[in-house]
């Protein structure tokens, strides 16, 4: 068989948006807006969490951790979003996307794993109250935390891997705004089955993996929750549960349908505004989510704004 000639890839050219230049500067500065707004929204969570005692529980430990990961998983992307626009297109090197596409699979990949330990810390809460502060303990929450960054390694390397075997040939232009997969799987050539098996199975071990824990763990904590006889106390205890389940529907349900639907009949321009929505929206709606839903954080943010204020 004769060996087929590919082109060796040195650079990708991010040129999403050039076709529509005059949607540049408003894009630039809505990237821009969100961006601050995740840096600022979150990092106040952080602070909020460590400042006041009533927020050092397992349930804001885990919180502030998944707000450091939505500065970082946001920082990764969205700065080069903004770069795309600004200067109408972009040349990244080789190296540079791939660990570009290497962060943002980690710091996404352990968002997915802090929302699992997020949904079992409140099956303990409600379902097992008695046993919840002998199990989260300190040192169970840094073991949990840190295997959530073990894993996130892992899985990341694995899909960096499995992507950057790919033949690339012909043109070396992403008509996205980073490097994802989906961009890059359209500039494969030649036999790619094995890698995208590899992906695939990723994708089915990861995200489903987590949604059964999520899922589990809210069965267990409803039924726990209808055997409550007040209709009052029913709804005070799924309440400490509504923000985290939004934040859930939210991420997994953009992931879902941006990896594991199917492929045939796809469009760059749904898949660019799928991306921006779970790289860009998401990590600036998780602080408004917990802030906006949740009684303790609500009472923490007034104590510490009517704090300043006296100051």
């Amino acid at each position: 068989m004769a060996e087929k000639n590919f082109t060796l890839v040195t650079e990708f050219l991010l040129i999403a948006f050039t076709d529509c230049p005059e949607r540049a500067l408003p894009l630039f500065l809505l990237f821009l807006f969100i961006y601050l707004t995740t840096l600022w929204g979150n990092l106040g969570m952080i602070i909020l969490i460590r400042v006041d005692l009533r927020l050092h529980t397992p349930m804001y430990f885990l919180l502030s951790h998944l707000s450091f990961m939505d500065i970082c998983y946001s920082s990764v992307t969205v700065p080069q979003m903004m770069a795309v626009l600004l200067e109408h297109g972009v040349a990244l090197s080789y190296t540079r996307c791939v660990t570009q596409f290497f962060l943002f699979t980690f710091f996404g990949s352990i968002d997915c794993y802090l929302l699992a330990l997020m949904a079992y810390d409140r099956y303990l809460a409600v379902c097992r109250p008695l046993l919840y502060v002998t199990i989260m303990t300190q040192k169970a929450r840094l073991g949990f935390v840190g295997g959530a960054y073990v894993a996130g390694v892992f899985s990341a390397l694995v899909r960096t891997v499995s992507a950057f075997t790919l033949s690339f040939c012909g043109t070396n232009e992403i008509d996205f705004i980073f490097c994802d997969l989906p961009p890059l799987l359209k500039l494969t050539c030649g036999d790619s089955y094995t890698q995208e098996v590899v992906i695939i199975v990723f994708a089915i071990f990861v995200i489903p993996a987590c949604m059964v824990v999520i899922l589990v763990s809210y069965l267990l904590i409803i039924l726990a929750i209808l055997r409550i006889p007040s209709v009052g106390g029913r709804a005070k205890t799924f309440s400490t549960c509504a923000s985290h389940l939004t934040s859930v529907s939210l991420f997994f349900g953009t992931l879902i349908f941006m990896y594991l639907r199917d492929k045939s009949g796809q469009s760059t321009e749904e898949d660019r505004v799928v991306s921006v929505f779970y790289t860009a929206v998401i990590p600036m709606l998780n602080p408004l989510i917990y802030s906006l839903r949740n009684k303790e954080v609500k009472e923490a943010l007034k104590k510490a704004l009517n704090r300043a204020r006296l100051s």
